[in-house]
């Protein structure tokens, strides 16, 4: 495998078309760690204010994010979106591993 990236319209072959989803997946998988890092600190500075897990207007702020941004790149929006949720269902688990369930079922931001 050549360690110099290509385009999709850069590949000739399919060696090279796997070669490039393999990198990309290594990306992916590098991203997703890094955006649980955040998670994970989340979790941390929730904890002490007694913040819940789940903030409903922010879970649909990153939603309304996610929809807009597969629009723009040309993906479609409700497959984006149920990823989305999944991760973030995912996402906030995780929190409540830290902080306990009865803080993941705030709905507002408030407390449970």
């Amino acid at each position: 495998m050549s360690s110099d990236k290509k385009t999709a319209a850069e590949c000739r072959t399919m060696a090279d078309i796997r070669a490039e989803i393999d990198r990309v997946d290594r990306v992916l998988v590098g991203l997703f760690a890094e955006r649980t890092a955040y998670i994970d600190r989340a979790a941390a500075i929730k904890g002490p204010l007694k913040m819940p897990a789940r903030i409903t207007p922010r879970v649909e702020e990153v939603v309304a994010n996610v929809r807009r941004e597969a629009e723009v790149r040309g993906l479609p929006p409700d497959l984006m979106e149920k990823l989305w949720r999944r991760l973030i269902d995912w996402s906030i688990a995780r929190e409540e591993g830290v902080l306990g369930p009865e803080w993941g079922q705030g709905e507002d931001g408030g407390m449970p």
